[in-house]
């Protein structure tokens, strides 16, 4: 069943690897759980008290926030249950969420002053591993890739001849073509001349043998904790990756680009995704207002 549940995310989805992961585990999970419980792996008899007490088991101490993602993924397990006949019923509506209030999920996000501060600080590390970091802090910032578009970013997808780098969205699968802005150049040649020597196509790799990409993208949230722990930046929440990527859709807004541009050039499946930055721009809510339809009449 678990792998006919890849292939439905892939395949009828049309999800990216990098998306599919969350969801097959969160599937592999509630079978692994509900076998114990029933002693069975056919889902033709389950109910909605096993999907309750599931959640129950499931997210006792876990955020409303972390346990509303977990009741997300249960119900997609839970369409495709019924999409591939395995249930009669679609119980994706019976999996509880929590509410989430207007601003409990805003996103930490960095200023612009924390990063130049981040950036002077790792560019005074010059060690192969202190260009690495500066490089990937350098895409971040100015480009607001997600970390997996980053870890993935081969030597072919810069075209040094044309000044563009290839993005391939992982959660979309889409790809875009975008400047390769001189900070970036400058950033990635550098990394480029002291990077070990390694027959990997990745343009970023470990610091240690075997001189290997990353696995993934998490694997970049303890080179960014450390790079802002290092440069003494503390934002609110979490200190991944995303608050790179955050602060570079506040700054679009700020400078007046449609929400809409925003999510073509972040990746967005949807505006829903790119509307979260919107809590973090009061003070810009009026002027990206102007850009709605029909806003510009009203008093």
């Amino acid at each position: 069943m678990l792998t006919e549940f890849a292939r439905w995310l892939r395949e009828v989805r049309g999800l990216a690897a990098e998306t599919t992961g969350d969801l097959f585990a969160e599937g592999k999970r509630f079978l692994t759980w509900y076998a114990e419980r029933t002693h069975t792996d056919s889902l033709s008899e389950m109910t909605v008290d096993d999907i309750d007490d599931y959640l129950r088991v499931r997210a006792p101490s876990l955020r409303r926030v972390t346990r509303k993602g977990v009741s997300q993924r249960l119900r997609c397990f839970m369409r495709f249950a019924h999409a591939t006949g395995r249930t009669t019923r679609n119980f994706a509506s019976c999996v509880l969420a929590p509410t989430i209030y207007a601003d409990e999920g805003i996103p930490s996000v960095l200023r612009p002053d924390e990063i130049s501060t981040v950036l002077n600080t790792t560019g005074k590390d010059r060690s192969s591993k202190g260009l690495r970091d500066y490089a990937i802090l350098t895409i971040l910032s100015a480009y607001g890739l997600r970390a997996g578009e980053v870890t993935h970013l081969r030597l072919d997808d810069i075209d040094w001849r044309t000044d563009t780098v290839l993005v391939r969205h992982t959660k979309t699968n889409a790809q875009t073509v975008l400047p390769l802005l001189p900070a970036v150049g400058e950033a990635l040649l550098a990394y480029l001349r002291a990077r070990p020597k390694t027959d990997t196509r990745e343009i970023f790799i470990r610091a240690w043998a075997p001189y290997q990409g990353f696995s993934s993208g998490s694997s970049l949230y303890s080179v960014i904790r450390d790079r802002l722990e290092e440069a003494g930046v503390q934002p609110a929440g979490k200190r991944g990756p995303h608050t790179f990527r955050h602060a570079r859709a506040i700054s679009l807004l700020r400078a007046a680009v449609s929400p809409k541009i925003i999510g073509d050039l972040l990746g967005h499946r949807s505006s829903l995704s790119t509307r979260a930055y919107l809590k973090l721009a009061t003070a810009d809510l009026r002027a990206v207002a102007l850009e709605i339809p029909g806003w510009e009449n009203r008093s």
